[in-house]
């Protein structure tokens, strides 16, 4: 028998005899996702994310936090998965903590949290003896990087004053880059990007990935930051960057560890995290990108 995934993790044989058992079709684009169920949860993550953003800008910060925890939980459940235990109450204190204080009084007191929470999880692992202390206290440090650090600077977005238009601008990008990458890679893909780390991303995806997330940078600086064309191509690059360099990185974590999603929350998508992994990586660079080359509005 041959068993094949979408991560393109190693496939296994027998010589086994196969026994033919009836076959269930089951809607599924060739890149191999359930595209229904994908499409309408995404829009549906969307909608809420708008709905706070633009209604309450606080809200959206709570919206944030929990999107944050679910993602640190299922990073912990993959890292036990390879005897990693990720000390996992001074990491969602503390991520709450940075993406708090990244709010209330910006990247100073972001800065504070998190020296505060990699103490509190250097501490709290104290307990537990010297056994694995390197290895546990590496991952939550890990981990408060990865998800609330890097989540920090959505905050730091939107606590601006024109700060929901920046959040727009900033996961429009990054969506498109997205959707032009995987139309392209399904429709011309022949030239495998990083074979050993995800075989299903290629060349003619990035290129699709670059003409989309460029042009939804410059119209949405332009239209709706009142900003210069270039800075919106400038966005718009850096997002398409930064966003394949995250989805390499997760992809290469979930290599590691031998699995194939981190979780199966989003029916069509895997887990929280395998949905994150492209937004946190882009976060920074689009902070820095619209905080020094777009005046706020």
């Amino acid at each position: 028998m041959k068993f094949d995934d979408s991560d393109g993790l190693a496939d296994y044989a027998t010589d086994e005899p196969v026994v033919q058992a009836p076959t269930v079709e089951v809607k599924s684009s060739r890149a191999g996702r359930n595209l229904p169920a994908a499409i309408g949860i995404g829009l549906a993550l969307a909608g809420a994310a708008v709905a706070s953003l633009f209604i309450v800008k606080v809200a959206f910060l709570f919206l944030v936090m929990v999107v944050a925890a679910v993602g640190m939980l299922e990073l912990a459940r993959a890292l036990r998965t390879a005897g990693i235990e990720v000390p996992l109450t001074p990491v969602l204190i503390g991520g709450g903590a940075m993406l708090v204080g990244s709010y209330v009084d910006g990247a100073e007191t972001l800065a504070v949290a998190l020296a505060l929470s990699v103490l509190g999880t250097l501490v709290w692992r104290l307990s537990e003896g010297a056994d694995g202390f390197v290895r546990d206290v590496s991952a939550g440090v890990l981990t408060l990087a990865y998800i609330p650090l890097l989540g920090s600077f959505v905050i730091l977005m939107v606590a601006e004053d024109d700060g929901p238009w920046r959040i727009v601008a900033f996961v429009l990008v990054t969506v498109m880059s997205d959707t032009g990458g995987y139309i392209a890679g399904v429709l011309f893909g022949k030239h495998p990007m990083a074979p050993a780390i995800s075989p299903k991303k290629s060349w003619e995806g990035f290129a699709g990935s670059l003409f989309a997330g460029s042009v939804a940078g410059i119209l949405i600086v332009v239209l709706a930051l009142d900003g210069r064309w270039w800075a919106g191509l400038i966005l718009g690059v850096a997002a398409v960057l930064f966003g394949t360099l995250g989805d390499l990185c997760e992809s290469l974590i979930k290599r590691d560890l031998g699995i194939k999603d981190m979780g199966n929350l989003l029916p069509g998508h895997g887990g929280a995290m395998d949905r994150l992994d492209s937004l946190l990586a882009v976060a920074p660079v689009a902070w820095v990108v619209m905080h020094y080359l777009v005046s706020v509005t």
